[in-house]
């Protein structure tokens, strides 16, 4: 499998290394200030594509769904990670009372999960991961996009 992100463009995801793959390659170019909104149904593997993400920055935690508090973060690798999880956000200013542009503009990486809920919080240029379920138990399918392009 190939691990060059190219964007407009669709790929199978056959197995969980093919997901650890796209992590590295996410995370291997991955600055201050990236964001990295995932969107998908529930159970297409959000979570753990940013798990390989994470992996891939070299963050030593273990990573789990900051579903109940919205924003868990992580600073033990090479940039600071911040996973946002906004599956029970009512609402975007729900994210600013928390400080999310702190975190999205800040100096580490935002991976949102369920981005498509706020969209108004990702910042044009982010990275977008759209992930389907294939044809096949396990497969998934990503499209990657930029916002505002």
């Amino acid at each position: 499998m190939k691990t060059k992100i190219n964007f407009n463009e669709k790929i199978i995801i056959k197995n969980e290394n093919d997901t650890r793959l796209i992590g590295a390659a996410l995370a291997e170019g991955a600055k201050a200030g990236d964001v990295i909104a995932l969107v998908g149904d529930l159970g297409t593997g959000k979570t753990t594509l940013t798990k390989y993400i994470a992996e891939g920055l070299g963050v030593e935690e273990e990573i789990t769904s900051p579903t109940f508090t919205v924003v868990q973060e992580y600073h033990s690798g090479r940039i600071p990670l911040y996973h946002f999880d906004i599956y029970r956000v009512n609402d975007a200013d729900e994210l600013f009372e928390i400080g999310c542009e702190e975190y999205i503009y800040g100096s580490g990486v935002s991976v949102v999960e369920w981005a498509d809920l706020c969209c108004g919080i990702i910042p044009d240029g982010a990275v977008i991961v759209r992930i389907a379920y294939g044809m096949r138990d396990n497969e998934r399918v990503y499209e990657f996009l930029r916002k505002g392009e």
